[in-house]
């Protein structure tokens, strides 16, 4: 089983998904295709980023991942294909597999140079097709292109730890179809900062918040914020909580959030580049 996943910005009114899984198949009828999505937001790198992030490695060893966001090749951005914890992924080199590099070193990567074989007219994504094909069927990555040592870093919206370690700035990096914010400060860096010191989560102070008071415990489970049995836990409905998510990164949602009532995107005025700081306590002799 050879599997081709793919995340886009193409949505689904249009023609482009159907169209891009009939060329994987008429290049390769074998191939089993996955959709992770074809929502993301237009050109927005940060949040394919995090979507591939959270969701390559739920697929088996040798998946081939097809990144079309903000594709185009042009002057400053190359076509690039990246083996990665013995997964591949394709995209365009602007930053989008900067979250992945953080984590582990690549085990090779080429700039894509079979643009010349290819028809007059073909696409970028006929590009990513043709390889994404050739890898799934076992093909070599040095085929179809030149060996790489570096690849561009996500410049923006990259969490800042101060430099007394009194603080970290993230950002909010994805909504989910929950209304969940979704920043890209790790439960890693958390954890090498906080040292076991108290903190407090403090949202963007200039968003219209209905509350603005800071989050100070970061609960393993949603359900966790129910913190008393003397209640049931749909009394605690509606309360502000602070998680890290499977994906490994702090999320702040509503507890069991409805369209009623308001997400956490909603009643926090939380939106995509918002800061989030968590503040820990200056220790002191």
């Amino acid at each position: 089983m050879s599997i081709i996943t793919l995340t886009t910005d193409y949505g689904l009114k249009d023609h482009f998904v159907g169209a891009l899984k009939g060329k994987i198949l008429s290049e390769y009828r074998e191939a089993v295709i996955i959709d992770v999505s074809h929502d993301i937001d237009p050109f927005n790198t940060a949040e394919a980023s995090y979507i591939i992030g959270a969701s390559y490695n739920s697929f088996p060893k040798g998946s081939v991942h097809l990144i079309g966001v903000d594709a185009e090749l042009n002057a400053e951005n190359q076509h690039i294909a990246v083996q990665w914890n013995d997964h591949y992924f394709l995209c365009a080199d602007n930053g989008i597999l900067g979250m992945l590099m953080q984590k582990i070193v690549p085990q090779k990567m080429v700039a894509i140079n079979i643009h010349d074989r290819l028809h007059e007219d073909a696409t970028d994504l006929d590009v990513f097709v043709k390889v994404a094909c050739h890898l799934a069927k076992g093909g070599l990555l040095n085929v179809i292109g030149k060996e790489i040592t570096s690849i561009k870093q996500a410049t923006e919206l990259q969490p800042v730890i101060a430099s007394n370690k009194a603080s970290i700035k993230g950002y909010v990096v994805y909504i989910d179809h929950f209304g969940n914010v979704v920043t890209n400060i790790s439960k890693k860096m958390f954890l090498d900062i906080a040292k076991g010191r108290p903190y407090e989560i403090v949202m963007n102070p200039k968003a219209n918040q209905v509350d603005r008071s800071s989050i100070k415990t970061i609960w393993p489970r949603y359900s966790d914020a129910a913190i008393s049995d003397k209640y049931p836990i749909k009394y605690y409905e509606g309360t502000k909580l602070a998680i890290f998510n499977e994906a490994g990164f702090l999320e702040i949602a509503i507890f069991r959030s409805n369209p009623s009532h308001g997400n956490a995107s909603t009643l926090l005025g939380l939106n995509y580049r918002d800061p989030i700081t968590i503040n820990f306590t200056t220790e002191t002799n």
